[in-house]
C-alpha cells in the first residue's frame, strides 16, 4: 500500500471556442502533453479515469467515452473508468484513481477531463445541459431559491443565459444584504482575473480589463455583466499520477508535486445563511486537517470562480479571508499577483475558460507549473503549498458537489 499520491505530468489544451475540434481530439491533445511531461508511455498506464458532462447531449456519446476516445491513442486492455460529477468532474476523477493507488491496485494512472461544450447550432441542447446541473425533476424549487434571495429569474433573458448565472446572482445579492459586500467587489475579482489572464497562453480570453470596464460590459443578471461570468469552453486536460514505485519506474520524481489532501464532499440542506455550514467550507476543513496545514500555509490558491461572487465566496471558505472582508483585502491587493495569498493566478474559470468535465484538473495543472516554478510571468514567488477548491452542480442551496486538493510543490535541489 501506498499512501503517497504524486502529479509526475500534465498537460492542458489551449480553452476557448474551438468549433472544429472534437472531445476525442481535445483528450488526444492533453493526454500527449501528459505523457511527455511525465516522461511516460502509453505502456505505463494500468488504469485511466475519463471525465466529461455535455458529450451525451451534445455530440451523441452517452457511453463508453473514455473508451472510445482513449483506445486512439493506444490504450486498451486497462480499466477505463467514465466519471460524471458535473463541474467537479475531473477532481472526482482525480480522487478515484488517487484511491487506487493508495490502495495498492496500481501504480501508474492516467485521469483526463475533456469538454466539448460550443456548439452554436444546438442553443437548445446546451442550455438543456446546463439545467441538468439541477433536479430536474423540481427545476421550479430552484428558481424558487433563487427567487427567495431576491434573483429576477423570469425575465426576457433568462432563457439565453445558464440557470446558474441566476442562482450565482441570488447568493450573491444575499451576500451583499448580509456582509455589506458591493457590486464593485465582485466587478475587482473580475478585473484581478482577467488581468492575470493575460499572461496564460492557454486562456481563453486575454485581454486585461478595468473595474470601469467591467462594470460597463453586458448586464447579464444583477450584480453580474458578462466579465463577471465565465465563458462556455472547449477544452482538455490531462495528469499522471504515480505512487513511490511509480514514480521510481518513469523516472519522474525531481519534477513530481505530492497531492497532501484530496477531498471530495456532497452538500447537504441547510438554511441560505448559515455560511459557516457550506459545502465549500466543509470540505476545505477537512483537507486542511487530512494535509497537516492551516490556511495561513496557502500560497497560492484557484478557486471554482464561475462567477466573481463565487470567488468570493470559496475565499471565505477557504477561510483566507474573513465573510465581508474580501473587498477590502481586494482592494490591498492580497489575492492578486504579488499579494500575500494570489487566487486564480491562471485567470480563473472568468477569463482562463471553464469547460465543465476538465475544469478540476485545468486547476491542477495551473498549480503544478506554479509549484514546479514554470508559471512565468504569472508565477507566485517561492510558492510551496497551492490549494484548488472545485465545485459542481447545485442542490438545495449550494453545490451539490465539491472537491478540495492540496498540493505540495517538489523539493528544493
Amino acid at each position: 500500500m501506498s499512501d503517497r499520491v504524486h502529479i509526475a505530468g500534465i498537460g492542458c489544451t489551449a480553452l476557448g471556442k474551438r468549433l472544429h475540434d472534437s472531445v476525442k481530439a481535445l483528450t488526444a491533445e492533453a493526454v500527449i502533453l501528459a505523457l511527455a511531461d511525465a516522461g511516460a508511455d502509453v505502456a505505463d498506464v494500468e488504469a485511466a479515469w475519463f471525465s466529461n458532462t455535455r458529450q451525451p447531449i451534445l455530440e451523441g456519446q452517452n457511453t463508453i467515452r473514455g473508451q472510445v476516445a482513449l483506445r486512439p491513442l493506444g490504450f486498451e486492455g486497462i480499466p477505463v473508468v467514465n466519471v460524471e460529477n458535473a463541474c467537479a468532474s475531473g477532481s472526482s476523477a482525480v480522487i478515484q484513481a488517487m484511491a487506487h493507488i493508495r490502495a495498492g491496485m496500481i501504480d501508474i494512472a492516467l485521469v483526463v477531463g475533456a469538454e466539448k461544450m460550443v456548439f452554436p447550432d444546438k442553443a437548445d441542447a446546451v442550455a438543456a445541459a446546463f439545467r441538468g446541473g439541477t433536479d430536474v425533476h423540481d427545476i421550479e424549487a430552484t428558481r424558487d431559491y433563487a427567487r427567495r434571495l431576491g434573483a429576477e429569474v423570469d425575465d426576457e433573458s433568462a432563457a439565453k443565459r445558464s440557470i446558474f448565472m441566476d442562482l450565482y446572482a441570488a447568493q450573491a445579492r444575499a451576500h451583499m444584504g448580509r456582509f455589506g459586500s458591493t457590486q464593485a467587489d465582485f466587478a475587482a475579482v473580475a478585473a484581478k482575473n482577467h488581468g492575470h489572464a493575460q499572461h496564460n497562453p492557454r486562456a481563453q480570453y486575454r485581454t486585461p480589463m478595468s473595474v470601469d470596464q467591467v462594470l460597463a460590459d453586458k448586464p447579464i443578471a444583477f450584480p453580474f455583466t458578462r466579465a463577471m461570468c465565465a465563458p462556455v469552453s472547449d477544452g482538455a486536460a490531462a495528469v499522471i499520477l504515480c505512487s513511490d514505485k511509480g514514480l521510481a519506474k518513469i523516472g519522474a520524481a525531481p519534477r513530481a508535486v505530492t497531492i497532501r489532501a484530496s477531498v471530495l464532499r456532497s452538500g447537504s440542506e441547510r438554511a441560505p445563511d448559515a455560511f459557516d455550514r457550506h459545502i465549500g467550507r466543509l470540505t476545505a476543513l477537512a483537507a486542511y486537517e487530512q494535509a497537516g496545514i492551516s490556511p495561513e500555509d496557502v500560497d497560492v490558491a484557484e478557486v471554482h470562480d464561475a462567477t466573481a461572487y463565487a470567488e468570493v465566496q470559496q475565499i471565505e471558505n477557504l477561510s483566507l479571508a474573513e465573510p465581508g472582508s474580501v473587498g477590502e483585502r481586494l482592494r490591498r491587493g492580497d489575492f492578486a499577483l504579488g499579494g500575500r495569498q494570489p487566487v486564480s493566478a491562471s485567470g480563473g474559470l472568468l477569463a482562463k475558460g471553464h469547460p465543465v468535465g476538465a475544469t478540476g484538473i485545468v486547476q491542477l495543472h495551473d498549480l503544478v507549473l506554479q509549484l514546479r516554478g514554470e508559471a512565468g510571468a504569472a508565477q507566485v514567488e517561492g510558492a510551496r503549498i497551492a490549494v484548488a477548491e472545485n465545485g459542481g452542480g447545485f442542490l438545495g442551496g449550494e453545490e451539490a458537489a465539491t472537491a478540495v486538493t492540496v498540493l505540495e510543490a517538489p523539493p528544493r535541489a
